[in-house]
């Protein structure tokens, strides 16, 4: 499977703008910019976009794990903070809370930390990740 953007940029890094489209065209010509990823700017940005995909993408694979330990996941919900710092992203930093009827406190934990090393948005990051969880 592969699935593919397109970023278009015109201008310079500062005073110029750009657009993001995907595949699924969920994004279409979706506005970035110097400011949008900088400041407080209309758009969206990479560093928001990777914590889309990573919180998306944690959420599933802890999804999955749970179902494999025989529990179905009433509700997960996952906030992601990317760090950039000095033109690197530092860290990228999970925020859980879970409703799993049934499930022990060391069953959950041991999905959550599966989740965390193996979901594939976390084996691409090249950064910290840490996850703090809350089950309900």
């Amino acid at each position: 499977m592969k699935r593919n953007a397109t970023a278009i940029w015109q201008g310079s890094g500062k005073e110029g703008k750009g657009n993001l489209s995907s595949q699924s065209g969920i994004l279409s010509n979706t506005q970035y910019s110097y400011k949008s990823r900088f400041e407080e700017g209309t758009g969206t940005n990479p560093e928001e976009l990777i914590a889309a995909a990573h919180a998306g993408c944690f959420t599933m694979k802890l999804s999955f794990n749970i179902d494999a330990a025989g529990f179905t996941a009433e509700e997960l919900s996952t906030k992601c903070d990317i760090t950039l710092e000095n033109g690197a992203i530092t860290s990228s930093h999970l925020t859980l809370t879970a409703k799993i009827p049934g499930i022990s406190q060391e069953q959950f934990d041991a999905a959550v930390k599966d989740a965390e090393a193996n979901c594939p948005i976390s084996k691409l990051l090249n950064t910290e990740i840490s996850v703090e969880s809350t089950l309900m």
